[in-house]
């Protein structure tokens, strides 16, 4: 029953001193705030990008030209040799495992289409492909077909392009499918628009056309291009095998000299998933920390405030224990008022850190993302909140249950 009157007798004291209260409490949900926005916002990122590699398949990998390694002082070390087209349509040929295999080259990054007076940003990307490209890259049609065998062979004017492009050059109401447009100083007909990818990328996905690999091939001219190569195979368990063949085949078709290194890199897509789980750990660790500086800041201040709720209550804390009150209840009482307060505060926080780090998920991830509901964090973030209102609380508690019942009572 104690324990249960000194709950009414802090909440009577807390409802008493509304402002001291609010102002307090607000100081707690900052820090709350900041805590779960920061480590929501981190898990609706995480989200989105998983939602990206889900769409290209965990069971595909790429096989794409290397980079160029520097020494110190940044002059390369060694340039290897694009992957070019016999390179590509060799590996295909000769690579026994069974996989869906994909040929594509990218001609331009920053192209420009053009429709009557309408065209689009010149931040287009132009990329040769083969019928398989959009199956192992993850890509779904809204309307229109793929590109054809007989697109391939002839090398046809036609294109695919993304939904940005699609709703840049077109009003809402006219077709974009038959219509003509001009791209790298050339007409293509529009046979299929992608539907919208978006996610991580940043709208990336979605600002592409895709042509015929051999008309991508003469588009070049005698320009050097590489070519990417991405397979597909049945099964995630199958990839490690399959990766293990393809990089001997590709050794073979490139003539790499045994005992020297790849002239090639192969990048798995859940590598890729592994590598941004690593880095949003690390964002999390950050996040948590900032979050944990916040709340030391917090509660400090509530340290404050409640020691100076003592000093302005020594009167009262005098005439309560004047009329049996004894220092167990009074530490308890304060004890309580700190934790409520705490916990008024965390509720507050928690609501406005779940909308703020959505907020930034969704920013960040164009709008594609989830809305993410991490009771993991919020569960946290209320403990802490017991916590930090324990920590602040001990010490004026004790003080308050600690007074000269007879000085208190004198006391201006």
């Amino acid at each position: 029953m104690n324990l249960i009157e000194n709950i009414r007798e802090g909440l009577r004291s807390i409802a008493g001193n509304r402002l001291r209260t609010i102002l307090t409490s607000l100081i707690i949900a900052i820090g709350i705030t900041s805590l779960v926005g920061i480590l929501t916002a981190i898990d609706g990122i995480q989200n989105s990008v998983n939602s990206s590699f889900e769409g290209l398949g965990a069971n595909t990998f790429s096989i794409v030209a290397r980079q160029d390694a520097f020494r110190r002082g940044g002059r390369v070390q060694k340039q290897d040799e694009p992957i070019d087209y016999f390179d590509a349509v060799q590996f295909k040929r000769r690579f026994p495992y069974g996989a869906t295999i994909s040929v594509s080259t990218v001609i331009a990054g920053t192209a420009q289409a053009k429709f009557g007076s309408k065209k689009t940003n010149p931040n287009i990307q132009l990329t040769g492909v083969d019928d398989a490209y959009m199956a192992v890259k993850g890509y779904t049609l809204q309307s229109g077909r793929n590109v054809s065998i007989n697109d391939l062979e002839s090398a046809r004017n036609v294109a695919i392009v993304g939904s940005e492009v699609a709703n840049t050059l077109f009003e809402k109401k006219l077709n974009p499918l038959g219509k003509a447009i001009r791209v790298a100083g050339n007409q293509y007909e529009i046979v299929g628009v992608l539907a919208k990818k978006g996610g991580f990328s940043g709208g990336d996905a979605d600002r592409v056309i895709l042509i015929p690999l051999d008309n991508a091939r003469a588009l070049a001219g005698t320009q050097k291009i590489t070519f990417d190569i991405t397979a597909s195979v049945p099964t995630v368990s199958d990839q490690d095998e399959a990766v293990g063949e393809a990089r001997g085949t590709m050794r073979l078709v490139r003539r790499d000299q045994l005992g020297q290194p790849d002239s090639f890199e192969i990048q798995r897509a859940d590598d890729l998933a592994k590598e941004t789980e690593s880095i949003t750990g690390y964002l999390r660790i950050g996040g948590f920390g900032i979050g944990f500086i916040t709340l030391l800041g917090a509660s400090i201040a509530l340290l404050n405030i409640m020691l100076v709720s003592v000093t302005e209550r020594t009167r009262e804390i005098g005439i309560r224990k004047s009329l049996g009150a004894t220092p167990q209840r009074i530490r308890e009482q304060f004890l309580i008022e700190a934790i409520v307060i705490c916990l008024l505060g965390g509720l507050g926080g928690v609501v406005l850190g779940l909308g703020i780090g959505n907020l930034i998920a969704l920013l960040i991830s164009q709008g594609e993302g989830g809305f993410v509901v991490p009771w993991g964090w919020m569960s946290l973030g209320l403990v802490v909140c017991v916590v930090v209102g324990l920590f602040s609380g001990i010490y004026p508690a004790v003080r308050a249950s600690k007074l000269d019942p007879i000085e208190a009572l004198r006391y201006e």
